[in-house]
């Protein structure tokens, strides 16, 4: 295992990486690329395991994607050390207790960089009020033993949180410390240390902006709480219920006065702007309030619909961050009718995957 997180593998796999994703985008003209590096262990701040039953021995396991077999995992060094710690610590815990045990088959770990953590165990049964009795327990016994936690339940249809559902991180972004409520089971950047990197690489790329931010896909504020800084005003889009509510105390806690969360996807904004429907959701939000020169998107892996691209080429700068390389060359074919590449970087978010996270900044010719 040493071997495997070694600098040297590391570094080959990050220099693979960029080649490919060069050559991917070589029909474009583009910048010198920025490349931003992951620490080599201990960057993953969430993870997931099954559960497997033997006898009384409970264990994590993962299944190897190529041969499809069963692997006990019993450390996991990409994962932060307060995760590797609890792995450790509760399985013990759980074994001897039939009510925690019975029908588990998966817990999720979702730790910060601030120290907090919460774990989500999974069922194939429905929780009762003996099940929250012996979670209580379970958590102080965990405390006991200098693992601080907030546990939740799930089962079909079904979800108990043991105090409560999130975690607060705190990420210390060039002079400044931001904090962010991370709602279990909602999105999160996962790699801790690139999201910093890529929203100091934000700031530093909309440096003296003018005029207004809009934003699709913001879940839970990420990158328009720390670029509101650079803007007049800043107006967000989100569809996720518990990735809004998030955005809203997060712009709370963190004394943001010129940002507004609207509930509505990249598709119902789109239609909005042009004024062809009418949401209620938009309450209180006058569209012609603002004058965004600059919009940002971070889409999912399929990337941008027609009509959204459409609507982003008006804006003087695109401010794109993308999790799938193909579709952001599709999309690029695109944009670059109208706009050209003005900054272009790689942020190493899933070490020793084949993942690639781009951000790209394009200018209106």
């Amino acid at each position: 295992m040493t071997e495997s997180f070694s600098n040297d593998k590391y570094n080959q796999q990050l220099q693979n990486k960029i080649i490919n994703l060069k050559t991917l985008l070589s029909d474009f003209s583009l910048p010198d690329l920025q490349v931003f590096s992951s620490p080599i262990s201990h960057y993953r701040m969430r993870a997931e395991f099954r559960i497997w039953h033997s006898g009384e021995e409970l264990y994590h396991i993962m299944y190897d994607k190529k041969t499809k077999k069963r692997v006990r995992i019993d450390s996991f060094p990409i994962a932060s050390q307060l995760i590797n710690r609890a792995m450790q610590t509760i399985l013990p815990l759980l074994q001897y207790n039939d009510k925690l045990r019975h029908q588990l088959f998966q817990i999720d770990y979702f730790s910060t960089l601030s120290g907090q953590l919460l774990i989500t165990l999974l069922y194939h049964k429905k929780l009762d009020d003996q099940w929250i009795i012996e979670a209580e327990c379970l958590k102080q016994q965990l405390a006991e033993r200098g693992i601080i936690v907030n546990l939740v339940g799930r089962a079909s249809n079904q979800k108990i949180a043991v105090n409560v559902d999130y975690v607060d991180e705190t990420l210390a972004i060039f002079d400044k410390n931001f904090s962010y409520r991370q709602v279990e089971n909602s999105f999160t950047q996962p790699n801790a240390a690139i999201n910093i990197k890529m929203l100091e690489w934000a700031i530093s790329v909309t440096k003296d902006s003018e005029g207004d931010l809009l934003e699709f896909y913001c879940g839970n504020g990420n990158f328009s709480i720390a670029l509101a800084q650079n803007f007049r005003k800043v107006l967000a889009t989100e569809i996720a219920k518990a990735s809004v509510y998030s955005a809203q105390h997060n712009i709370k806690v963190n004394n943001i006065d010129n940002l507004i969360i609207a509930r509505l996807s990249a598709e119902e904004f789109t239609s909005a702007i042009k004024k062809e429907r009418h949401f209620n959701r938009l309450q209180g939000i006058n569209l012609d309030d603002y004058q965004c020169q600059t919009v940002l998107v971070d889409p999912p892996r399929a990337g941008l619909d027609d009509n959204t691209l459409e609507i982003i080429q008006s804006y003087q700068r695109i401010i794109y961050i993308s999790c799938n390389p193909n579709t952001l060359k599709n999309n690029l074919e695109q944009l670059t009718k109208t706009h050209h590449i003005e900054h272009f970087a790689m942020f190493d978010q899933f070490p020793y995957t084949d993942h690639i996270e781009t951000g790209i900044v394009l200018r209106k010719n």
